[in-house]
C-alpha cells in the first residue's frame, strides 16, 4: 500500500534515565509523526490516532542515536488505515561526541495502531 519512513536524532536533552536512556513514549511520538506523513499522503488530511493494537519495547532508545522510523498501511477502511510502525536505532551514540553506525540495525520498537481521516466529500 504505502510505507512512509523517517529518520531522527535523539539529543541528549530527550535523555529521561540513567545511561542516558529516552523513556518509551518517545517512540510513540515519532510514529505520530510518521502516521501524520501517512494521512497526508494517502487523504490529504493530518487524520487523527484512535488506538494503538499493539505496543512493544524492544531494545533501548538512547540520546546520541540515530532512529529510523518507519510505518507501513496494512489496510484501508472507509476512513480508518491500520499501520505497522518500527523505530529501529541505525546508528548509536558511544561516548562524547562519538557515534558509529551500526552493521545490524535494532529494531528498538514495535507497534500497530489504527488513524481516522475524515469522510470523503
Amino acid at each position: 500500500m504505502i510505507t512512509v519512513t523517517h529518520r531522527r536524532y535523539v539529543p541528549y536533552s530527550h535523555a529521561h534515565y540513567a545511561g542516558n536512556l529516552v523513556d518509551g513514549a518517545y517512540s510513540l511520538g515519532l510514529f505520530g509523526d510518521v502516521a501524520t506523513e501517512v494521512c497526508i499522503r494517502l487523504d490529504g488530511d493530518e487524520g487523527l490516532f484512535a488506538s494503538y493494537d499493539d505496543v512493544q519495547f524492544k531494545a533501548p532508545v538512547r540520546a546520541g542515536d540515530v532512529l529510523e522510523v518507519t510505518a507501513r498501511v496494512v489496510k484501508m477502511g472507509t476512513r480508518s488505515r491500520k499501520i505497522e510502525f518500527a523505530v529501529t536505532v541505525v546508528c548509536r551514540g558511544t561516548e562524547g561526541s562519538a557515534a558509529q553506525v551500526l552493521a545490524e540495525p535494532i529494531v528498538a520498537t514495535t507497534a500497530v495502531g489504527t488513524v481516522v481521516v475524515p469522510a470523503k466529500s
